[in-house]
């Protein structure tokens, strides 16, 4: 039997995210921000390529993000409860980091391979901030895939996408927890 790490599958077993509109300042300060980057980057990654980079959005930026979200809403003509969730997950994050997906051209490394690193690092840097004690959620929305938002807010290339807004804070409310899958719906033993 192989030494287990007990601690870490016990918080793999019962973590959840926190709501991105319960978490609140403080937030992460840079330094302990960079230890949960340092971990998201430890992600499983073939052929060694990095395809994301992280745009760490502080107060300043998530304001002009916010701002951003509803002129680009109205300018799409986006119902008001969809431009107004744009606006409020910038306006009231304390902290945000995007997880963008930077592929990278290779011979050997299909793009889809270089999406799932991606994905991996997002859930990574989740777990890592839950793991260091802040609240953190990971969210999308419409900004996520708006291509004017993307290059005007966070200066992407067009090759470049939101893979994840990844919001970090202090939880100010226990999360509830939410059905999960049934593994005898989605396991298959293949025996032979």
């Amino acid at each position: 039997m192989p030494d287990a790490n007990d601690a870490a599958l016990d918080f793999l077993l019962t973590r959840r995210s926190r709501p991105a509109k319960t978490l609140t300042s403080p937030a992460p300060d840079r330094d302990a921000l960079l230890t949960i980057l340092t971990a998201a980057s430890r992600s499983p990654d073939h052929g060694k390529l990095e395809p994301w980079r992280f745009v760490v959005l502080e107060r300043a930026a998530l304001e002009r993000l916010a701002k951003l979200a509803t002129s680009r809403g109205e300018a799409a003509g986006l119902e008001a409860d969809q431009i107004a969730k744009g606006h409020d997950q910038f306006a009231n994050s304390p902290l945000c980091v995007a997880v963008i997906e930077s592929p990278k051209a290779s011979p050997k490394i299909p793009a889809l391979e270089q999406t799932y690193a991606v994905g991996g690092v997002c859930l990574a840097l989740l777990n890592a901030s839950l793991a260091a004690g802040w609240g953190a959620n990971w969210l999308t929305g419409w900004p996520a895939h708006d291509r004017d938002f993307m290059r005007e807010g966070l200066g992407l290339s067009d090759d470049e996408r939101v893979a994840g807004f990844i919001h970090l804070g202090t939880e100010t409310a226990a999360p509830p927890d939410r059905p999960r899958p049934d593994l005898g719906a989605i396991v298959t033993w293949a025996e032979t």
